[in-house]
């Protein structure tokens, strides 16, 4: 299965948070899952380092870096991609970052893995609340 993880799983993924779930952690851990990480995922990271650097220790180099090391993919950002943020209810929830996975793992059969309760307002099969 083809799995992409929002930006908060992939830090409690690396950080071994207490907050990752089992199943979760099950589900990385699974060698028959491909794990993805999403290009904006390192930028969303960047961003919040550098406004917030007490909150978000690391940039997107040191992201990226943990990311290679665990043996996540990156997925780019596709036009296919972006052509489906036209479908997207977007007074459900404002922020881009999330918009553009939901498109991603929508257009590349990917199941969405997020804490996040908006993007699970979206009530897609592709998207697993944890």
């Amino acid at each position: 299965m083809k799995i992409l993880l929002d930006t908060h799983i992939i830090l409690w993924a690396l950080s071994g948070s207490k907050k990752l779930s089992p199943k979760v952690r099950k589900i990385i851990s699974d060698e028959a899952n491909d794990i993805f990480i999403s290009i904006v995922s390192p930028w969303e990271v960047e961003i919040k380092h550098d406004r917030f650097p007490e909150k978000m220790p690391i940039g997107s180099d040191e992201l990226l870096s943990y990311c290679s090391m665990a043996g996540f993919k990156r997925l780019s950002i596709r036009p296919g991609h972006i052509s489906l943020l036209k479908d997207l209810d977007q007074g459900i929830h404002a922020d881009p970052f999330d918009h553009i996975m939901i498109c991603q793992a929508k257009a590349e059969d990917m199941l969405l893995i997020t804490h996040d309760d908006k993007i699970a307002q979206y009530g897609m099969d592709h998207i697993m609340k944890v």
